[in-house]
């Protein structure tokens, strides 16, 4: 009976989470490309006014992979969705979205936004070409932090991509983009 009682509690608490995360990626998903494109550039342009560094990185970038918003809940297991654009300056080339999976200790739910700045063309052909990029494996990507943002210039850039994350809302423990698996979409 005590198994029982656990096992339920266990099944109730994974089964409130996949439904959160459903509810919650209805908002991150974007109506149509233009609603994205307009999202994407308005995310831009918040990161540039909190971090000057994105924008000083921005200037040299290949492209840029912009997710305006990403839903991610969890309890024990949890998950995250977003849908976003790839830019070559302010010009729309492409559409992928972002899932993540989790298990361990987390709790709770947030909406962020991230920007993976591609710095040279084989990043750029490898997200292109990749039928999925899971971040971790392929191109070199950097997670930016404000460490990470004071040791860099435009003569210290030596990696594939650099990712920042942004306008962070809600409560979760934990955030890397590691796990994470960038897929293209049609819009």
């Amino acid at each position: 009976m005590h198994f029982q009682r656990r096992w339920l509690l266990s099944f109730t608490a994974v089964l409130a989470t996949v439904c959160s995360i459903a509810m919650l990626a209805n908002r991150a998903y974007a109506a149509s490309a233009e609603d994205l494109n307009q999202n994407a550039l308005q995310a831009l342009q918040t990161l540039y006014r909190t971090n000057p560094v994105a924008a000083d990185i921005s200037k040299i970038a290949k492209a840029e992979l912009v997710f305006p918003n990403i839903v991610r809940a969890g309890f024990i297991f949890g998950g995250g969705y977003g849908e976003g654009v790839l830019l070559e300056g302010s010009k729309a080339i492409d559409y992928y979205n972002s899932v993540s999976a989790s298990w361990g200790l987390q709790a709770g739910a947030e909406s962020y936004g991230y920007v993976v700045f591609l710095m040279n063309d084989s990043a750029l052909s490898y997200l292109q070409k990749s039928m999925g990029w899971e971040i971790g494996v392929g191109p070199t990507v950097v997670l930016v932090n404000a460490g990470v943002a004071k040791n860099l210039s435009s003569t210290t850039l030596q990696d594939d991509a650099y990712a920042f994350i942004f306008n962070q809302q809600g409560l979760m423990a934990s955030l890397s983009l590691e796990g994470t698996k960038i897929s293209h979409i049609k819009r």
